[in-house]
């Protein structure tokens, strides 16, 4: 994880709590029960057991609700510890789920005997699959990035968090920064759920004419609650986006559709107007705004085109040029949950033309363009404001059919490496590229002999070619290459841990379109990503082995060069 420590230390995870004094509760029934907070520390920390129900936690204040927490608390055994920041005179009203006959009288529940309080929280990473370069959460749930804009030489990432808990509950805004897009610094919780529900994907973008009324240059957040039903709402920053203030009249958008979320937005000068894409059940929904705030429905997308497996989620729309020609054209990005080409999530896109009031497709309707052939990548979007007119994006590493069962504890899922986006054509269709980020060639250090758990590998192929990693324990990710076939192959199922789903063992393929002449394949503790060097394929892959990979076996047509990739860990 390449997460660098806030000032404050976060306290104690999974840490022996020793002599601190128990938490004072009243059993209220034989579900229910009330503590009031003890002031004068800064947090409660709350014990978890996975596979127990939540908890429903109602936060009272003054006689008042502020806040409501679903929280897995442990009845017979702690996996790890959560912490809860104590407001002024505040009191948990406790529900518990649950058979009384399966789990026990509620007064013998181990979450009183470990619910302590304390003035830390130690994020210091107990997990061996932690990545040392890819962005993780210091601790909690992680799904879709989302608010991601660039900013006074500071790139900012939020993401769909979990602050109570390392499976999906409580979504929140998390927030990190970076100025090198490889070292990540965690930032206060950009929003967190209110009365409307809880804050699900969306977009930042920089009002640089304050169209709005905000203020020049005001960052304005727009993004899905999610309650009884999905609306948009909205909120702004006045400091560069470290705390956000949400907007009086939310929602700004409703509708009768019952998937009808993540909206991305975007000023398009030619139009003079920001334009909105917004996924509305099977289908992208396109809209138009003089002022972020008010918003006119123009046109819809997608009903015949592309693949209708699961549900349409995450959109993008951004206009590029096609490599080696004087041509642009307009991508939609439309991530897809299940129904990806090897099972659950993955990142189709589409290729045409968009006028700011219609997006009109070249592509055929039976046709799918999948933006990665590899299992974990989804919720694929891009920086707003990059800057040199770049089209910076991240994806989701992991994918919904084992994303909660994943072999870590302490945090779950991480972000793929920052990729650059364009377009190619191949056989006289238009495609996207994806390369690493410039930033990672920075990231590159010396070169060594064998790979290491931090490292980029580059392959330079003449033919076919199989690049096998593997460790002592024999586990191994085999990669081949097929020169006359023009596919690439990953093969995951021996590469280690693979228990916790039957999804998980799986061998990706992937079209290279065209000959591949180089690959750069980037390793971390718990994943394996492969570029065509000319960006024309690229495969995304979580592995869990045992111990790090610290081999390499290159056969056929082919030549690698091994680097470390420099981390502050």
């Amino acid at each position: 994880m390449k997460i660098i420590k806030t000032m404050v230390c976060l306290g104690a995870f999974m840490l022996a709590l020793g002599t601190q004094a128990q938490v004072a509760k009243k059993i209220l029934g034989e579900r229910h029960a009330m503590i009031k907070l003890e002031q004068g520390k800064k947090y409660l920390l709350l014990p978890v057991e996975e596979k127990e129900e939540h908890a429903h936690i109602r936060v009272v204040r003054n006689n008042q609700l502020v806040k409501t927490i679903n929280c897995r608390l442990a009845v017979n055994n702690v996996d790890y510890f959560v912490p809860y920041e104590i407001g002024e005179g505040e009191l948990f009203d406790i529900t518990f789920n649950g058979n009384m006959r399966s789990t026990g009288a509620i007064n013998d529940f181990t979450c009183w005997k470990r619910m302590t309080y304390s003035d830390t929280f130690d994020t210091k990473n107990v997990e061996k699959h932690r990545p040392l370069y890819h962005h993780t959460p210091q601790y909690g749930w992680m799904n879709d990035p989302n608010g991601m804009f660039y900013k006074d030489g500071v790139w900012h990432l939020c993401y769909q968090f979990n602050p109570y808990g390392s499976q999906w509950e409580n979504l929140s805004w998390g927030h990190s920064t970076s100025t090198d897009l490889i070292n990540w610094k965690t930032e206060p919780t950009a929003l967190e759920p209110d009365a409307l529900g809880m804050m699900f994907s969306g977009c930042c973008v920089v009002d640089k004419n304050n169209t709005a009324g905000f203020g020049k240059d005001a960052i304005v957040a727009l993004y899905t609650t999610a309650g009884a039903r999905q609306t948009q709402s909205l909120a702004y920053s006045t400091d560069g986006g470290k705390t956000f203030t949400k907007y009086a009249d939310n929602p700004i958008i409703t509708s009768n559709v019952p998937d009808f979320r993540d909206p991305h937005v975007f000023w398009n000068a030619e139009a003079g107007f920001w334009n909105m894409i917004l996924a509305a059940g099977q289908q992208m929904s396109i809209y138009s705004s003089k002022d972020l705030k008010e918003w006119k429905h123009e046109s819809d997308f997608g009903a015949e085109y592309g693949n209708h497996v699961g549900v349409w989620e995450c959109p993008d729309l951004m206009k590029m040029n096609v490599k080696g020609t004087n041509k642009d054209k307009w991508t939609l990005i439309c991530n897809i949950n299940p129904g990806g080409p090897f099972g659950g999530s993955a990142t189709q896109y589409f290729i045409g033309q968009f006028d700011g009031h219609k997006f009109t497709c070249e592509d055929e309707p039976s046709e799918t363009k999948w933006m990665d052939y590899g299992k974990d990548h989804y919720a694929t979007i891009t920086f707003d404001n990059a800057p040199e007119g770049r089209h910076v994006g991240i994806a989701w590493m992991s994918n919904w059919q084992y994303a909660n069962q994943v072999p870590t504890k302490q945090y779950r899922s991480a972000n793929s490496i920052v990729r650059d986006f364009g377009l190619f054509e191949y056989k006289g269709e238009t495609y996207c590229s994806i390369t690493p980020a410039k930033e990672m060639l920075a990231a590159r250090g010396a070169r060594v002999s064998q790979p290491t758990e931090a490292c980029e590998i580059v392959v330079t192929v003449k033919g076919d070619a199989q690049i096998t990693l593997r460790n002592a324990k024999g586990e191994r990710v085999v990669m081949t290459y097929d020169d006359e076939e023009e596919t690439f192959d990953m093969d995951r199922r021996r590469s280690g841990n693979i228990s916790f789903s039957d999804a998980f063992p799986v061998a990706t393929s992937s079209p290279t379109y065209g000959k591949v002449r180089q690959l750069r394949i980037f390793v971390d503790r718990c994943s394996v990503e492969a570029f065509d060097g000319d960006g024309k394929m690229c495969m995304t892959n979580l592995v869990f082995p045992s111990t790090p990979y610290d081999k390499i076996i290159v056969k056929g047509k082919a030549k690698a060069a091994i680097y470390k990739i420099k981390t502050q860990n």
